[in-house]
């Protein structure tokens, strides 16, 4: 049974390295979220250093998910001063399990409060695309995906809750997602 792959992006307004209260409410709460996605129902895995995470995102040896990559339109920066960015890779059994997970909870507080850490951006912030189960998406598949899919909108190559397709690539709508149902970005 094919697996859904999700990969998020955002540019924050701060480095990571700032010591800020809003950057250490942040990274504080990504930990929590994790921990807390981590048993939902539905999800399988995500991206994590193979070394223990000593470094930068650009330094980290992530094993089988591959060298870390961004979206071309990041332009801060890529040390441990300067690294301004958020970034996950995940797999799912669904897309209803990621958006119950994405949009209850403690990561629903947070993306209540995403104006405060991150820039507002004219590029979309996550693609969602299906892989076979055999696969673990890289880095560099998600990067691509989120540019296709801010160059040339859903397709079952990159889609977005609100226009997503089923793993055969024909269009999908779950209840409460999409058009008519709740409003998702």
């Amino acid at each position: 049974m094919p697996h859904l792959a999700l990969y998020t992006f955002g540019v924050l307004k701060s480095p990571l390295a700032d010591p800020a209260r809003l950057t250490r409410e942040l990274h504080d709460s990504g930990e929590a979220i994790y921990r807390k996605i981590a048993q939902h129902p539905g999800y399988l895995a995500h991206a994590e250093p193979a070394d223990g995470g000593r470094g930068t995102h650009f330094d980290l040896d992530w094993g089988a998910w591959g060298e870390f990559a961004v979206p071309t339109w990041y332009g801060k920066g890529r040390t441990a001063e300067t690294i301004a960015l958020a970034a996950t890779l995940s797999l799912w059994t669904d897309l209803r399990p990621a958006f119950d997970a994405i949009y209850n909870g403690l990561h629903r507080e947070a993306l209540n409060r995403r104006y405060d850490w991150f820039e507002r951006a004219a590029h979309p912030n996550y693609v969602f695309w299906w892989v076979s189960d055999d696969v673990i998406p890289t880095w560099q598949d998600g990067v691509s995906r989120l540019e296709h899919l801010h160059d040339h909108g859903s397709a079952p190559h990159g889609f977005t809750f609100r226009h997503s397709f089923a793993p055969d690539g024909t269009p999908t709508r779950i209840k409460d997602i999409g058009p008519k149902g709740e409003q998702v970005r």
